[in-house]
C-alpha cells in the first residue's frame, strides 16, 4: 500500500551527485564519515517526512509517495525536480575591496554578500565573481533511500513533531497527554533555558495544529517547586552523663 499527501514516514537516505558520484547528504553517521562530510551538529537519524510539504526535493518526494514500508529505491531526480536549473543572471562580478578582511576567501568558499548567500566561483584583477545559485543547482542527484516507517498514531505524531524541532533532547522526558482535543506538553526543566525555546515552542505548536485536526489547543507545562533543604539532624534532648568505671572492691 503506498502512501498519501499527509502521510508521516521516516526514511534514511544517502544522496550523491550524479556526474561526480560525491555524497553531499546523508541520515547516516557511518556514511557521513566514510565519506568525510561528518558534522558534529547533526544528528544521523531516519529523518521525518511528512509527504506533500517539500520537506524533501520534489523528485524524491513523488518517488516516496509510491513506496511502501521497508522498501529501498534508487532514485535520481534531475535538476528541475531537485535544486532548479543554473540561472546565468544569478553570477555577479563584485569589486574585492567588498571582502575586505575577509578571510578564507577562495574559489568553492560559501560567503555572504548584501544579506545573501553566495559561492565564490573565481577571483581575479581586483574582481570576485559569486554565484547565488543554490550550490546543486544544474546537478542531477541521486538519492539511495529507504522508508523506514510510517505513523499514523496521533501521539506518535506529535512525539516525532517535537524531536523534529528539538532533537537535542530526548523526546521521552516530555510527558504528553491529549484529552478532548487539548495537547498538554509537560516540559523537563533542561528545556526551560534553551536559546530559542520560545521559537521551537512556537514552530512545534504550528506543526501540531496544522496537521493533527484532533488537536485544538495546546498548553505548555513548566514546574517550579519551593527547594527544601534538609533539616539538620535533631540535637539530642540530654546527653547521658559518662559512666564511669565501677570502682574495686576491697580483698
Amino acid at each position: 500500500m503506498t502512501f498519501k499527501r499527509g502521510s508521516f514516514i521516516l526514511i534514511d537516505y544517502v544522496a550523491r551527485v550524479k556526474e561526480t558520484g560525491e555524497v553531499f547528504d546523508t541520515t547516516l553517521e557511518e556514511e557521513a564519515r566514510k565519506h568525510e562530510i561528518y558534522r558534529a551538529d547533526v544528528f544521523y537519524e531516519p529523518m521525518l517526512v511528512v509527504l506533500g510539504e517539500g520537506w524533501v526535493v520534489k523528485g524524491l518526494e513523488e518517488a516516496l509517495m509510491e513506496m511502501n514500508v521497508g522498501e529501498k529505491k534508487t532514485v535520481e531526480v534531475p535538476p528541475e525536480k531537485g535544486f532548479g536549473r543554473r540561472d546565468p543572471s544569478k553570477i555577479r562580478l563584485v569589486p574585492l575591496r567588498m571582502f575586505r578582511g575577509e578571510t578564507g576567501l577562495r574559489p568553492g568558499a560559501r560567503v555572504e554578500y548584501r544579506g545573501m548567500t553566495a559561492t565564490v566561483r573565481s577571483i581575479s584583477a581586483g574582481r570576485v565573481q559569486l554565484d547565488f545559485n543554490p550550490p546543486l543547482a544544474g546537478k542531477t542527484l541521486v538519492y539511495e533511500v529507504e522508508v523506514k516507517e510510517e505513523i499514523t498514531d496521533p501521539l506518535g505524531k506529535i512525539k516525532a513533531l517535537l524531536h523534529r524541532r528539538l532533537p537535542s533532547v530526548p523526546v521521552d522526558k516530555f510527558s504528553l497527554s491529549l484529552e478532548s482535543g487539548v495537547l498538554t506538553v509537560k516540559m523537563p526543566g533542561e528545556t526551560y533555558m534553551l536559546d530559542g525555546i520560545q521559537f521551537i515552542k512556537r514552530g512545534f505548536a504550528g506543526d501540531v495544529l496544522r496537521f493533527l485536526p484532533e488537536v485544538s489547543k495546546i498548553v505548555f507545562v513548566e514546574e517550579y517547586a519551593r527547594r527544601v533543604e534538609a533539616k539538620p539532624e535533631e540535637a539530642k534532648t540530654a546527653e547521658k552523663p559518662e559512666e564511669k568505671p565501677a570502682s574495686e572492691e576491697p580483698s
